[in-house]
């Protein structure tokens, strides 16, 4: 029997006192909310917290998990070649304490957005999904099956 393959990533909706969300621009997937990839051997919090620095320079706490989220379809990485995994997110709020916007390896650009102005920037559809699952957060996690390939498709969405 093949061991399962998942990719594990959190993401960061980082909001400030003036109710701001901090953006990244990707090389790749355009404006997004700062996360990524768990490493081997580090815990959810601590690899948020240095997603959020490695992607904005923005130092954060973590507050309090948001939504769960599953992407089930398989697709080719951007080499074309690469074949990427269920990937199991979770997504969860954040308060800034420091440090200042910078860019990374793989963001162009870092700012403040106003809350109400986000998805004017963030076109992908699963990035759009999720941030409006931060805005209607009503202190109930929910969990969300997609697709992204071919197209964005919601396969299952519910309260946890």
């Amino acid at each position: 029997m093949e061991m399962p393959k998942h990719i594990v990533a959190v993401g960061g909706i980082v909001e400030d006192e003036q109710g701001n969300i901090l953006l990244v621009k990707t090389k790749h997937g355009g404006w997004v909310f700062p996360g990524g990839q768990v490493e081997v051997g580090e815990n959810l919090m601590d690899a948020l917290i240095r997603e959020v620095k490695e992607e904005s320079g923005i130092d954060v706490i973590v507050s309090h998990l948001i939504g769960v989220y599953s992407n089930t379809g398989i697709y080719k990485w951007y080499d074309g070649v690469t074949e990427i995994p269920t990937k199991i997110m979770l997504d969860f709020v954040c308060t800034p304490v420091g440090g200042a916007l910078c860019t990374s390896e793989e963001t162009l650009e870092s700012r403040w957005v106003a809350k109400d102005k986000v998805l004017d920037k963030i076109t992908a559809p699963a990035i759009r999904t999720r941030y409006q699952a931060y805005m209607d957060f009503d202190r109930n996690i929910r969990y969300m099956e997609y697709i992204t390939k071919p197209e964005f498709e919601i396969k299952l969405h519910r309260g946890i």
